[in-house]
């Protein structure tokens, strides 16, 4: 029997015995096609970036159903007869782009680019969808959806949203984000039915009619009896044939142990119609259990009933609609049965009283409540669900039906598992429950549940305050999590405040204002995003300053820009996978494998004993000192590398690194340094070079002295941050001739990969080359963290010689690259009545882990944002603590981000104190520029260049921020369950220049080679490099000089064709290297200008070129930029305006609106720069409200996948989005004027954090007041990052008990 099926038009046929069924269908397409735009992030459905369109034909109703898929998760088995169109296959360069990838590229809205495909794939599924469906159009609410499921890691989503809805047919042009179609005047046309891509083939409806059928490793029984015969045939050979049952195997993003099983049998469900079937009677729904969610959501918003259509919204939360996809409503609760997995349908489907039929072997056809199913013992190999019946519910005729689902998650529209979710059915008659429904699930239980003892109680009862607190008392005692459920006075309390909604407006007593907020409705949705974006464009330079498109974002779309694990592998390559330390620090007796057997397809176990006798245990090298590659005798974190095991294939490879077992020995060594406190008990510090430590500020002891007020010893903790960047670290390297090495690294300092590789191997320099085309995003992980990822590789190809590569699977990215640097800070700050700061003393601990790195620049970064503000006097003592925790590395923004926290922190609590608003606070302490000179030096600038003041003020009228506050206030007066609050932030960023070489050669037919130190990991280099050249070759006033920009190609970095190539980072990379290139086509002009001056008229610039040719003209030049010392250090500035609204039940936070004023200088594309601005600030976003960082108490990650690490998503980014960049004019020691935008930006997601601050400081004064508390209430801190429990605590998790006994009280009064 033959595996038959098309990929973007192209036939494809497998002998089904040759294939592995567990073999996924991505797998297929990046290792056996030719195919790269199915990109790998997370390999768990969680991501987007491997998502393809899959399409089936139906020979009957000769129709085809398209969907999208998470390839990651698909089996290849499982498309049989199906057809695959990948983001290729909707366009490319050699046959033109489709409309869908111009797009992207004209909003500016792919950076590093490795989730576009998967976003353009969503995206045109969602236009199929409206463009088949004759009932719906396809509108800016459908558009937002329809990548809602996709990670991005670089833009902040707002211009992904915009090109999403330049399609939509109600979209409001004026409402578009910056573009490149509207300054041109194009027209923005809509989604064309009649030319679009061909998804199914008519050669292989052909082949549907000739299906077989056959018993194979993988079986696909065509109905319910067949399927009972291979089951028992199956039980009779004995209990040694292992079973998988097969539908659409999402499962397995969750259960990733799963795929690391091996089954004798798959058997597909999937193609057995009494499976698949949804039919609809006088009692209720029955639903096959193999038919995917998507379409339950389908089938329910159709009946007409409106229990039913409030499941389907539910459902609809479910994890992305690439999982609800393929995803079946019986694989999900036999998930919740068998592995008790946190499922939303199995609560929702138990408040509705759902029935379930199984099928078993040994009790045959069962019909069963959900309520017995999820209670029964898990399901056997040989048992499954057959379908779930949901029966309409019965209402007396003189009673009300409420039905209402609930769920309290990091993202609001799905993708996420709930904290808690519940749904209730209650019989209502007048004011009295006649009988209820109450179910709870995903908080920590084995299973959903209904509490009954709260059922029964409300039966019959009329319901008042009295009786629902009552209810929400029997709750807290009855909805417990299990031991080590994170957040479990948390999740207990979402139960109370569930019920509250729901039963609230059965209240007849109540005298709340009828605006108060809160009412029995569902939640409105989140409104639509928007945005505005003034952007200053000057052609001083031209095309310098010109919003360009990115280079190369058609082809990023597309899937065709090639990233590392996009090269084709070399003949004989093998895989590499990293065996880490578990123990913080411990002695390594030796490594083996579990079962003492070596796994399928291992070649070797490289560790420090393979290290040439001529090299060295280096996995990193700098001026500052090296670090070892692997462990030798002691481990000294979690995360420590000590070994890479080398497979055939990259599965093999995982596979093996997760049965190794690793001896360790712990006798006799020191207990590990594990926190802060420890570090400074054992006296565990790192150096801190005196150069590289900031200077103090003025004379504490005479600011004390000066001040009326002091708090003394307040202390700040923050926490970590992951990178997040969508494609893991990754290397391939080759051996070559002569004792060499090619290496092929994702990463920041490819100089370094140089020098560290050279010195493991113990070669010479000259044997090695690092190549580096394009970073799939690197935030500073890319950096350090990327060098012994290469070197490893590099010494395995050097050991085997043979090409050896590594993509490393997220868990173990997420578990050994660290992040962000932890610290404690204690502080102690005097000031005076009127809220001016006269000083500060600082104690900052820093957690380096257990290697330096590039720690050593976080005291000088921490304390220059922190310097934003005039203290008066600053002092402080900064200490780089060594313990047994993975070693951080330099994030995005590193120390910066922590200082402007640390800064805001302090005004916030002297605000606190004196009873005053923080806006005030920060307004008197902003510099003057005597004062930013005192503390910046020579830093400051002119003091024209000081626009922090004005651009305060600025933004304050713009953003209508005073009437914006009397809004908020008035707000909150009304409101009892939402609060809202607004904060103003202004940051203040120092920047270096740094030394940085470039060459451009001009080749026979006129067109231009560029090669710079700098790597394009997503900001947008490459683009402004081009136009820097064509900028200042186009000074030879050529003809045609004006389309030099399109003759210009940008090429990757060679660490032997580019020497000295520095690092990329610190946000000025990009200024460097178009400094490079400047220089070098300076030097071209001035060999060019003679045959200019000695021609008769005007020449084109391919003339030119011919001439230079014929004369020997010298047309490439190379230069090294190395800025002067009073250009190599600059400030940047920007303010921030957030407003946020919180709902106190659930302690959700919705941004409502940011707006952003950032001065760019004279920006060199501001298309780029808004992009990095809105990029930035999302990261930042992530970092202060959204991205917990846990770890256990040995230091291993526990957040280690896109399950249980959540980063940034479009529904939560701010829903108005306003961005204006100043043009703060002319600066000669500057590149062309402009300034940096990468990193400063992040900071001011500060002013989010501040406000929901603002918030919850209102929400405690409410609940004093029913507490009876008198008194302006203690000082509070709010966590970073402030996740929903963490503002639900602080708002009062016993809040709505609270506002009942209050109520009680005052109805008595």
């Amino acid at each position: 029997m033959s595996l038959v099926f098309a990929i973007n038009g192209q036939r494809f046929e497998l002998e089904l015995s040759s294939v592995d069924p567990s073999t996924t269908l991505l797998e297929f397409l990046r290792y056996q096609t030719t195919f790269k735009s199915v990109k790998l992030s997370c390999g768990e459905g969680g991501c987007g970036a491997c998502v393809v369109l899959l399409s089936k034909y139906d020979p009957i109703q000769q129709n085809v159903e398209d969907f999208t898929v998470s390839s990651c998760l698909t089996l290849l088995c499982s498309v049989n007869r199906c057809s695959i169109t990948t983001s290729e296959g909707l366009g490319n360069s050699r046959d033109g782009f489709h409309s869908i990838h111009n797009r992207f590229s004209g909003f500016h809205a792919s950076q590093c680019g490795f989730c576009t495909p998967g976003m353009s794939v969503s995206l045109f599924s969602a236009l199929l969808d409206s463009d088949k469906s004759k009932a719906s159009a396809f509108t800016v609410v459908e558009a937002e959806k329809a990548v809602s499921g996709n990670l991005c890691r670089c833009t902040g989503y707002r211009p992904i949203v915009d090109a999403c809805k330049s399609f939509a047919c109600d979209v409001d042009i004026e409402d578009l984000g910056f573009n490149s179609f509207c300054k041109k005047g194009d027209c923005l046309p809509r989604f064309d039915s009649e030319k679009r891509v061909c998804t199914f083939p008519e050669f292989l409806k052909d082949e549907i009619k000739s299906m077989e059928s056959g018993v194979y490793k993988w079986c696909s029984p065509e109905s319910v009896e067949e399927l009972k015969r291979l089951l028992e045939g199956f039980k009779a050979n004995g209990d040694g044939v292992s079973i998988k049952l097969v539908a659409g195997n999402t499962g397995t993003g969750y259960y990733k142990d799963e795929r690391e099983k091996s089954y004798d049998k798959y058997i597909d469900l999937t193609r057995i119609p009494e499976m698949k079937e949804i039919r609809e009677s006088h009692s209720g729904v029955e639903i096959g259990a193999v038919v995917t969610i998507s379409k339950v959501i389908a089938a329910l918003k159709e009946v007409k009933v409106k229990m039913f259509g409030k499941l389907a919204v539910h459902m609809e939360k479910i994890a992305a609609r690439f999982i609800r996809n393929f995803g079946s409503i019986g694989g999900n609760l036999v998930m919740a049965q068998r592995r008790q997995f946190p499922s939303d349908m199995a609560t929702i489907l138990l408040a509705a009283g759902a029935l379930v039929n199984t099928m078993s072997l040994s009790r045959g056809i069962e019909k069963q409540t959900l309520e017995e199913f999820l209670e029964g013992s898990p399901l056997e190999a040989h048992d499954l669900v057959l379908s779930i019946e949901i029966p309409f519910p019965r209402c007396e005729t003189s009673s009300e039906l409420r039905f209402e689902t609930y769920r309290a998650a990091p993202r609001p529209q799905g993708s996420a598992l709930a904290y808690l979710n519940a749904a209730f059915l209650a019989q209502v008659k007048d004011t009295m429950v006649v009988s209820c429904r109450l179910a709870f699930g995903a908080y920590g239980t084995k299973h959903a549940i209904r509490c009954k003892e709260a059922e029964e109680y409300l039966c019959g009862k009329v319901i008042t305050e009295k009786v629902l607190h009552e209810a929400v008392t029997i709750l807290g005692k009855n909805i417990v999590p299990q031991d080590g459920t994170s957040n479990p006075a948390y999740r207990s309390s979402l139960a109370g405040g569930f019920l509250f909604e729901f039963l609230r407006s059965l209240i007849t007593q109540t005298k709340d204002k009828p605006s108060n907020g809160y009412h029995c409705d569902p939640q409105k949705p989140l409104p639509v995003l928007s945005s505005s974006q003034i952007v200053p464009i000057h052609n001083e330079y031209h095309p310098v300053g010109q919003p360009v498109t990115k280079s190369g974002a058609s082809l990023q779309a597309s899937g065709e820009a090639v990233y590392v694990d996009d090269i084709p592998a070399p003949a004989n390559c093998l895989y590499g996978a990293f065996i880490y330390s578990k123990k913080p620090y411990a002695r390594i007796k030796g490594i083996g494998f579990k079962e003492s057997s070596v796994p399928d397809g291992v070649l070797a176990v490289i560790s420090c004993k393979d290290i040439p006798k001529s090299g060295e245990n280096i996995g990193l090298k700098f001026s500052l000192g090296t670090e070892p590659l692997f462990a030798e005798e002691f481990t000294n974190s979690v995360g420590h590398c000590i070994a890479l095991v080398v497979a055939d294939t990259q599965r093999h490879a995982d596979a093996a690194a997760n049965l190794a077992v690793v001896e360790y020995e712990t006798e006799d060594l020191e207990p590990p340094i594990l926190t802060l406190e420890d570090a400074v008990k054992k006296q565990s510090f790192f150096e801190i070079f005196p150069f590289l430590y900031p200077q103090q500020v003025g004379d504490t002891s005479k600011g004390m002295a000066e001040a009326e007020h002091r708090l003394l010893s307040s202390e700040i903790r923050l926490g970590s941050q992951y990178f997040f960047y969508m494609e893991t670290q990754t290397a391939l390297a080759v051996p070559d001739e002569d004792n060499s090495m090619v290496v092929y690294s994702s990463c920041q300092m490819p100089q370094y990969v140089h020098t560290t590789v050279a010195t493991c191997l113990g070669i010479p320099e000259n044997n090695v080359r690092v190549i580096t085309r394009r970073v799939g995003g690197g935030f500073g992980g890319k950096a350090v963290k990327a060098i012994p990822v290469a070197t490893a590789c590099a010494l395995a190809a050097h050991k085997l010689q043979r090409p050896v590569r590594t993509y490393v699977n997220r868990k173990t990215d997420m578990i050994m690259t660290g992040g962000r640097h932890p610290m404690k800070i204690t502080y102690t700050v005097g000031f005076k009545s009127t809220g001016k700061i006269t000083a500060l003393e600082l104690e900052i601990l820093i957690d380096a882990g257990a290697t330096l790195g590039l720690s050593v620049m976080m005291p000088s970064n921490v304390i220059g944002a922190l310097k934003k503000y005039n203290w008066g006097a600053l002092s402080f003592d900064v200490k780089l603590c060594k313990t047994n925790l993975l070693s951080k590395a330099i994030m995005r923004g590193p120390g910066d981000v922590q200082g402007t926290y640390i800064a805001e922190a302090i005004i916030e609590n002297v605000a606190s104190s004196l009873s005053l608003e923080a806006d005030t606070i920060r307004k008197i302490n902003l510099h003057t520029y005597e004062s930013l000179a005192l503390f910046y030096k020579d830093s400051a600038g002119e003091p024209h260049e000081y626009t922090l003041p004005s651009m305060w003020d600025k933004l304050g009228v713009s953003s209508k921020f005073e009437e914006r506050v009397s809004v908020v206030r008035e707000f909150n007066e009304s409101n009892i369950w939402r609060k809202r609050g607004i904060s103003r932030v202004p940051i203040t960023y120092p920047v270096n220049m740094y030394a940085t070489p470039g060459r451009v050669s001009v080749l026979s037919d006129g067109t231009i080679v560029v090669e710079v130190g700098g790597i394009e990991l997503g900001q947008g280099l490459w683009t402004k490099v081009k136009q820097m050249t064509s900028y200042v070759l186009g000074s030879l006033q050529c003809d045609g000089s004006e389309e030099l920009l399109e003759k210009i190609r940008v090429v990757q970095s060679d660490t032997l064709s580019m020497v000295q190539g520095n690092f990329t980072g610190g946000s000025t990379t990009s200024q460097g290297s178009c400094s490079a290139v400047r220089l070098c086509c300076e030097t071209l002009v001035k060999r060019l200008k003679p045959l200019i001056e000695r021609s008769d008229g005007p020449m084109s610039w391919n003339k030119l070129i011919s001439q230079a040719y014929a004369q020997s003209v010298n047309l490439s030049a190379s230069d090294l930029y190395a800025p002067g010392q009073t250009s190599s250090q600059y400030l940047n500035y920007g303010v921030a305006v957030s407003e946020v609204e919180v709902d106190l039940v659930t302690g959700q936070t919705t941004v409502l609106q940011t707006d952003i004023l950032y001065d760019c200088g004279k920006s060199l594309n501001p298309a780029v720069d808004l992009g990095q601005i809105e990029g930035s600030f999302v990261q930042g976003l992530g970092f202060f409200m959204l991205e917990e960082y846990i770890t256990d108490s040995e230091g291993l990650v526990v957040t280690d996948s896109t399950w249980t690490y959540k980063i940034p998503t479009i529904d939560t980014i701010p829903r108005q989005f306003n961005v204006e960049m100043l043009n703060s004019g002319c600066n000669e020691k500057r590149v062309l004027s402009s300034k940096a935008s990468g990193e400063p930006p992040l900071l001011l997601a500060a002013s989010v954090h501040c406000a929901t601050r603002e918030a919850v400081k209102e929400a405690r004064k409410q609940l004093r007041i029913w507490k009876g508390e008198d008194g302006p209430g203690s000082t509070f801190q709010l966590p970073v990052p402030a996740t929903m429990p963490v503002v639900k605590e602080l708002c009062g998790l016993d809040i709505v008990e609270s506002y009942l006994v209050w109520k009680l009280s005052v109805n008595s009064r």
